[in-house]
């Protein structure tokens, strides 16, 4: 197996893994995941190449890779299920009862930008309750399951 293809099946599953725990409504898109792979190990070849130092080149590679795939929306809402609604919910139904409700909450997150440094920022504790009120009233009309 060559350096390249080893490469790129390294960031393909490291992506895969991301994709899986933060992004699942994404974990079907084959080809976006196969084209970032390909990206990320291209761009640590070319950085290798141009003399840089490994950490240096997983840096390049990570930046490509991981581009727009730092905030997740999948994440918020289990944040705000694991901290407002641990009385409701068992830990174990976050995963299942956010993928439920997110694309429900798309108007919730459809009033603000939504940047990978997103989290970081003030308009975060506002995305939060306002999460926290869809879902209070989204229980409220359909119950837990």
């Amino acid at each position: 197996m060559n350096r390249h293809t080893q490469d790129f099946s390294y960031y393909k599953a490291k992506l895969q893994e991301h994709i899986e725990a933060s992004f699942p409504e994404r974990s079907g898109d084959k080809r976006f995941i196969e084209q970032r792979a390909k990206w990320a190990a291209n761009a640590y070849e070319g950085a290798f190449r141009s003399g840089n130092a490994i950490h240096k080149c997983d840096e390049i590679a990570d930046y490509i890779l991981f581009e727009n795939l730092h905030f997740s929306r999948f994440d918020s809402i289990v944040e705000v299920l694991n901290y407002e609604f641990s009385d409701v919910f068992d830990e174990l139904d976050y995963r299942d009862f956010a993928l439920k409700i997110l694309a429900e909450c798309d108007a919730v997150f459809g009033q603000y930008e939504l940047t990978d440094d997103f989290a970081y920022k003030t308009d975060y504790d506002l995305l939060y309750t306002e999460l926290t009120g869809f879902i209070s009233l989204w229980l409220e009309k359909n119950g837990i399951r």
